[in-house]
């Protein structure tokens, strides 16, 4: 079995933050990872929003 270890990379998830206040249906979501120890703020990415058609600004979810 692989060895698991206690590392500084998360998962976190990408929320849009233009479609979450526009109040269309539907949510524009990515997962990545982050090094909390780099980042320990919220993460902030320009990504393609599909439903808006458009790279829009993801901030990180909880």
């Amino acid at each position: 079995m692989a060895k698991k270890s206690k590392g500084n990379r998360i998962q976190v998830i990408l929320e849009c933050t233009e479609h979450k206040a526009s109040g269309l249906p539907g949510t524009s979501r990515y997962v990545t990872q982050k090094n909390k120890k780099n980042t320990p703020g919220r993460l902030e990415l320009r990504k393609y929003n599909p439903i808006l058609r458009r790279h829009t600004i993801h901030r990180e979810i909880k």
